[in-house]
C-alpha cells in the first residue's frame, strides 16, 4: 500500500511539471557556476563543491526531472540543457544539469529522477539505498562535510538568523525590531555549535545582536555593522 501510495504521487507530480516545464540553456549570472558548467565534459556522477551540488544527465533526454527526500519528493525540479556551439556555429546538447546550491547543512541526501516520465534511480550514481516500505531504490550522497551557511534573507521576506558558537548555549535575539528586548527570540541548536531562527520581517533596515544572558553578541556570520543610537556596535540586515 505504501509502495502504491508512493506511486501515485510521484505520477500526479511528474504529470505535472513534465507538461510544464521544458529543457532550455540557461544563461547564469553567476559567473564561476557557469565556468564550472561548461568545464563538465559530459554526464557524470554528482560534483560536490562548498556552494553547490550539480547532478547531470544525458543530453538525449527529452525531460528529466529530480526530487529529494528533505522536500519529501513533493517538488520535481527540471533539469536545464548546457548546449555548446562550435566554430561553424553550430549548436549541440552538451548534458542536462540542475545545481542544488548548498543553503542547508544535510551531510546525506537521498533523491530521485524522472527520466522522460519514469521514476528511476540515478544511473550516473552507483551509490543507491533500497527502502522496503515503498520497495523502490534511491540515490544516494553521503559525507557532504560541513557547509557555510549565514545569516540570509529568504525569498518571502523571512529572515534567517544564525549563529555559531559552542554547544550547549541559549542564544537570544534582538534588535530594533522587537525594541531590543533579548527575551522575545530564541535561536534552537539545530546542530552541534549552529542555532538557527527563522522570522517573517517586513521591508525595512533592521540592526540587530545575539545575546548570551545580557551580553550582546555580534552575529558571526554577517559582516554588515554599524552603530547603534547608544553608540553599540550592532549587525545590520536589510530586507527589500
Amino acid at each position: 500500500m505504501k509502495r502504491r501510495n508512493f506511486l501515485v504521487l510521484v505520477g500526479l507530480l511528474c504529470s505535472l511539471n513534465c507538461g510544464l516545464f521544458a529543457a532550455e540553456q540557461m544563461n547564469y549570472q553567476n559567473y564561476e557556476l557557469d565556468m564550472l558548467l561548461h568545464e563538465i565534459k559530459g554526464p557524470t556522477a554528482p560534483i560536490v563543491t562548498d556552494e553547490y551540488i550539480i547532478f547531470t544527465a544525458d543530453p538525449n533526454n527529452r525531460f528529466v526531472g529530480i526530487a529529494f527526500d528533505f522536500e519529501n519528493y513533493q517538488i520535481v525540479h527540471p533539469f536545464q540543457v548546457l548546449s555548446k556551439t562550435d566554430d561553424e556555429g553550430n549548436v549541440s546538447r552538451k548534458h542536462m544539469f540542475f545545481c542544488l546550491e548548498r543553503k542547508h547543512k544535510y551531510e546525506s541526501l537521498k533523491y530521485r529522477l524522472v527520466i522522460d516520465g519514469l521514476w528511476v534511480a540515478d544511473p550516473l550514481n552507483p551509490n543507491k539505498e533500497y527502502d522496503e516500505n515503498v520497495n523502490l531504490y534511491f540515490s544516494k550522497l553521503t559525507d557532504l562535510g560541513q557547509v557555510y551557511i549565514n545569516t540570509e534573507i529568504q525569498k518571502d521576506n523571512t529572515v534567517r538568523f544564525i549563529y555559531k558558537g559552542e554547544t550547549g548555549q541559549k542564544i537570544n535575539l534582538a534588535g530594533n525590531f522587537c525594541n531590543w528586548d533579548p527575551w522575545i527570540y530564541e535561536l534552537q541548536e539545530t546542530s552541534p555549535g549552529l542555532y538557527e531562527l527563522q522570522l517573517p520581517l517586513p521591508k525595512g533596515k533592521y540592526l540587530y545582536s545575539y545575546y548570551i544572558g545580557l551580553t550582546p553578541v555580534l552575529d558571526n556570520t554577517n559582516s554588515n555593522k554599524m552603530y547603534t543610537k547608544d553608540g553599540r556596535i550592532a549587525n545590520v540586515i536589510e530586507v527589500n
